[in-house]
């Protein structure tokens, strides 16, 4: 076929896996505190909106309300904070399984639009916390009167 790129799938294949290993090249995010087949961010979010804020829901069980760090910085979220360990120290070799992993973690999250920097609070019940951002005025919607003649 004239005209094709006979290196296209090539190239395909190598930015497949560069996307799959930035995460690695960067500080470490603790994907491991999940494990599953693939990597994941800690903690898990749900992000959604209605007309007036953005909510972020951020699963975190066993956190110490204390070392969470909630901090706006243009449009995006940041989540900061530390799992503790179990109490008291266990020998390396005496795990069966160790699928609860502790430390510190930081999770990025990109807003889908402007919000209010002044109008934002958070909130930590049951393991989980919850972000309420207030969209800008500039970023919510606005009826737009008809005029009929």
């Amino acid at each position: 076929m004239l005209g094709t790129n006979p290196f296209r799938e090539l190239d395909l294949l190598r930015r497949e896996v560069d996307r799959l290993f930035e995460g690695f090249a960067s500080p470490p995010n603790r994907a491991a505190f999940l494990p599953g087949r693939a990597a994941r961010s800690y903690p898990l979010i749900n992000l959604y909106e209605t007309a007036d804020e953005v909510l972020v829901e951020a699963l975190a069980p066993g956190v110490d309300p204390k070392s969470l760090e909630v901090t706006l910085q243009e449009n995006a979220l940041l989540i900061a904070g530390e799992k503790p360990r179990p109490a008291g120290e266990i020998a390396q070799e005496a795990w069966h399984r160790n699928e609860r992993a502790a430390g510190r973690f930081l999770r990025q999250v990109k807003l889908p639009t402007a919000v209010d920097q002044d109008k934002v609070a958070a909130d930590y019940r049951n393991g989980i916390l919850t972000v309420r951002l207030q969209k800008s005025e500039a970023a919510r919607p606005r009826r737009i009167a008809i005029n009929a003649a």
